[in-house]
């Protein structure tokens, strides 16, 4: 049986990971450790967490003797890294907490997998490593920088970031590497676009704007809303890690994209006429509805629900305006390709948050309204 530690698995990407491994294979044990921030909501793995296949530890990646302790106790075959501060706005409000976490924490998930993993050293004084292990660094896209209106990120373009939290990722990324280069650990590194899918917490774009339909609210756009972002649904990311976490060589770093660009305004306007859609023609959606006016037979109105809820405010600082991704390197090397469309996923994203309304309740109430008034209400 193998035995994963899988950081910062209560938010969006690592919870769908875990619940993914559980449903694919049998013979392992999974132990979750997650300080719990605004973004990891432990309701998200209720129904996973039976302290025998799946173990939940809160904690914090950087505290040293926690994370040795649960080395030494578990005895930890993989180490999947997706615990980061990951919202590029909040990082440009405080960017040390981005370095503490995703710098400072990944290195010492790295010190102590060394320490734990190796058993001496060889003639040329390189430590040698217990056999079967792999520490996985979850990275973003982002570390690449900004693209024009062609071309694609690979594996060989420079990094090149532009935010404090996109600088955080690259930082994190090459000291995975530097163990690598300086004592031989096993390692792999993914780097995703844009993941959307259930459980997305609601700061990011599309969920945000499920939410503000529900609420009869405006929908928030950045500049002009013409930056593109490539869309991954999140269980073909899921997919690619575990495939990259089996199969891959030690050292190797993957893209994993989903073919699918678009600019954010065409997304606000696609998640607009397909939530319409659903509720025109399955009325148990219109459930969901906060905001619910009347129409003339007293029927539920959704004439309002269209593109003049859009409202444009003040672009993000250092606002990358194009991302790409090709992933041909994985699918020749490990014959990953995206399985959902994106047409398929927003209809199954969209009707998932239709129908888990007390999970969006409870993970935004309390601190997350106080933050979004913060950062959208005086860009207007």
């Amino acid at each position: 049986m193998n035995t994963y530690l899988i950081t910062g698995a209560a938010g969006f990407i690592g919870s769908n990971f875990v619940k993914y491994l559980l449903r694919t294979r049998t013979d392992l044990r999974i132990v979750v450790l997650d300080i719990l921030t605004y973004a990891g909501n432990l309701g998200t793995l209720a129904d996973d967490i039976d302290n025998e296949r799946c173990i939940f530890v809160r904690g914090d990646i950087g505290d040293r003797r926690l994370v040795e302790q649960l080395f030494a106790q578990y005895k930890f075959d993989y180490v999947v890294n997706f615990a980061a501060e990951s919202h590029v706005d909040r990082s440009i409000e405080n960017p040390q907490l981005f370095l503490q976490t995703n710098v400072l924490g990944t290195q010492n998930l790295l010190d102590c997998a060394r320490r734990a993993w190796t058993t001496g050293r060889d003639a040329q004084g390189y430590p040698t490593w217990l056999r079967g292990k792999r520490f996985h660094q979850v990275s973003t896209d982002e570390v690449y920088g900004s693209l024009g209106k062609t071309g694609f990120f690979t594996e060989q373009t420079p990094l090149a970031p532009h935010s404090p939290y996109s600088a955080s990722k690259t930082a994190a990324d090459l000291i995975v590497l530097a163990y690598r280069d300086t004592y031989h650990m096993p390692v792999s590194i993914t780097r995703c676009s844009n993941n959307y899918g259930p459980y997305h917490f609601p700061e990011k774009l599309i969920p945000l704007i499920i939410k503000n339909i529900l609420e009869g609210k405006k929908l928030p756009v950045y500049g002009d809303g013409s930056n593109v972002r490539d869309w991954l649904y999140v269980e073909d990311h899921c997919r690619a890690i575990d495939l990259v976490l089996h199969q891959a060589r030690d050292g190797e770093v993957y893209n994993v994209g989903g073919h699918n660009e678009r600019t954010n305004l065409e997304i606000v306007r696609l998640v607009i006429s397909t939530m319409r859609q659903l509720m025109e023609t399955r009325p148990e959606y219109r459930n969901a509805l906060k905001h619910k006016p009347l129409a003339a037979d007293g029927s539920i109105d959704l004439t309002w629900m269209d593109d003049t809820l859009i409202t444009f405010v003040a672009d993000r600082l250092g606002h990358d305006q194009r991302y790409a991704i090709d992933p041909a390197k994985i699918q020749h090397d490990l014959g990953w390709t995206p399985q959902t469309t994106f047409d398929v996923g927003i209809v199954r994203t969209i009707e998932w948050y239709l129908n888990h309304q007390p999970w969006v309740k409870q993970v935004t109430s309390g601190e997350y309204i106080k933050y979004y008034e913060r950062m959208y209400e005086h860009r207007n």
